[in-house]
């Protein structure tokens, strides 16, 4: 048998050129598989693209929230204890139709100034960790400046009306001594709203950082002034309150003239009402004083710890006025009984207190 020929070899197949192109490509493209024979992870690339995006991403993302500070926190609470306590006092002076002398109006103002005060705080403190903005902060650090304001004017209104009461016992209720209280309390209102307004209308450190106070953003000649405005408010109280002690003092000496003697309880009340002057002399002084002082002798450099340990004790003030000025007193209190009780015992005895009782 003759063997077959042998056969041709077959010519290899064409490769397309595109496809031989595109093989690379391909390659380049697929996944990359690991030794288990699963698509391995790719990372995104580092170019500029990626990089951008990237920023784009994170600057998108919601700030932070800020660390909450307990100070903060004291601020708050102490803003809401003065808030509900003068709110009682306003709303007892308002629900009254008895309280229309001029001693209440001036109570009326110190609380509804105490009132605006501790709002002011709870507000400062949502907005610096909720809504964190320069305008919003202008406005919160101008409404607590006046409200504060407002209230130690009250305070020297009150300490002028208890003046005239005893200086001039005999004309104190004619329309002359409610007209002079009007226009007290329209000044002391009009000056604490101008201070407010100091910040808002463009006297701030926002531009200036080198010109910041101890509280941001007053500046140090604001700050100052307001210092100033305080030293002087209680200056002119505690000459008033030693021209109290005085005339209290003289009608004691002249009841014991016409008697013969000084009883025991002459005595006992004239003791009892200089102390009373004393306590709220020295308690206006002890809570506002060594704000005042270290806004003067502070620098913004300092740990703000300084800062809110003479402010805290600040708001106190407002916290205790009530007490001294409006729930000791047997009107409001008698009011406060039909108020919560819907009636009033006969067998509670009240006794009305004048003008001048401290």
């Amino acid at each position: 048998m003759r063997a077959p020929p042998p056969r041709a070899p077959r010519p290899a197949p064409r490769r397309c050129p595109r496809t031989a192109a595109a093989a690379p490509a391909a390659m380049e493209t697929a996944p990359a598989l690991n030794e288990s024979g699963a698509a391995a992870p790719r990372l995104p690339a580092t170019g500029g693209g990626g990089s951008g995006n990237a920023s784009l991403e994170l600057s998108s993302r919601p700030p932070a929230p800020a660390a909450l500070n307990p100070w903060d926190v004291m601020l708050c609470v102490s803003g809401t204890a003065i808030a509900c306590e003068n709110a009682l006092v306003v709303a007892i002076i308002c629900y009254s139709p008895s309280l229309r002398t001029p001693m209440f109006v001036l109570v009326g103002s110190l609380a509804t100034a105490d009132l605006l005060a501790g709002l002011g705080l709870i507000l400062n403190f949502v907005f610096q960790y909720v809504i964190r903005s320069e305008t919003v902060s202008l406005l919160t650090v101008g409404f607590l400046v006046a409200s504060f304001a407002a209230s130690v004017s009250s305070l020297l209104a009150i300490t002028v009306d208890r003046y005239l009461s005893l200086y001039n016992a005999l004309t104190y209720y004619s329309e002359r001594t409610v007209l002079c209280i009007h226009t007290m309390l329209a000044g002391a209102w009009g000056v604490s709203l101008c201070l407010g307004l100091l910040p808002v209308l463009g006297w701030n450190c926002l531009h200036d950082p080198a010109a910041c106070s101890i509280v941001r953003p007053l500046t140090k000649s604001n700050v100052t002034l307001l210092s100033a405005s305080f030293f002087l408010i209680f200056l002119i109280m505690l000459h008033l309150y030693i021209e109290i002690c005085k005339i209290v003092c003289r009608h004691a000496h002249q009841i014991a003239l016409q008697q013969h003697f000084l009883t025991a309880s002459h005595y006992v009340a004239t003791k009892k009402g200089v102390s009373t002057l004393a306590i709220i002399l020295g308690t206006f002084g002890a809570s506002w004083l060594p704000f005042a002082i270290y806004c003067v002798v502070g620098d913004p450099n300092y740990p703000s710890v300084y800062t809110y340990a003479t402010l805290l004790p600040a708001t106190y003030n407002s916290m205790i006025n009530p007490i001294i000025y409006a729930y000791r007193n047997q009107e409001i209190q008698r009011s406060m009984w039909v108020l919560f009780c819907g009636c009033f015992q006969a067998k509670v005895s009240f006794r009305s207190r004048s003008p001048s009782d401290v």
